[in-house]
C-alpha cells in the first residue's frame, strides 16, 4: 500500500487554466501546485494562530494603555471618543 492516498479536486475552467499555465512555467505538475498550496495552508495554521495571538496581544495592550491615559489625563473627552467609536463602527463594518 502507498502511503499517499487519491483525492478529486474540482475547479473552474478559469482556475484549471491558470493553475495549468503556472504549473508549465515553474516546469512541475498541476498536482505538485496543489500538493505545494495544501502544506502551505497546512502548516500556515500554526504560524497565523501564533501571529494572531501576537497581534491580540498588541492590539490589548494599546487598547488598555490609551483607555488607561485617557481616564487619567483626557476625563473630558472619553465619552465623545466612545461616540464616534461607536458611530465608526455602524458607518464602516454594520455593527
Amino acid at each position: 500500500m502507498t502511503p499517499n492516498k487519491h483525492c478529486t479536486v474540482r475547479l473552474d475552467r478559469s482556475k484549471y487554466d491558470r493553475l495549468v499555465a503556472i504549473a508549465a512555467e515553474r516546469e512541475c505538475t498541476a498536482s505538485d501546485l496543489i500538493r505545494h498550496a495544501v502544506d502551505a495552508f497546512l502548516g500556515a495554521g500554526q504560524i497565523l494562530a501564533g501571529s494572531q495571538r501576537r497581534l491580540a496581544r498588541i492590539n490589548e495592550f494599546q487598547h488598555l494603555a490609551l483607555d488607561i491615559i485617557i481616564r487619567e489625563q483626557f476625563p473630558e473627552y472619553r465619552d465623545r471618543i466612545l461616540a464616534e467609536t461607536d458611530k465608526r463602527l455602524e458607518t464602516y463594518h454594520g455593527a
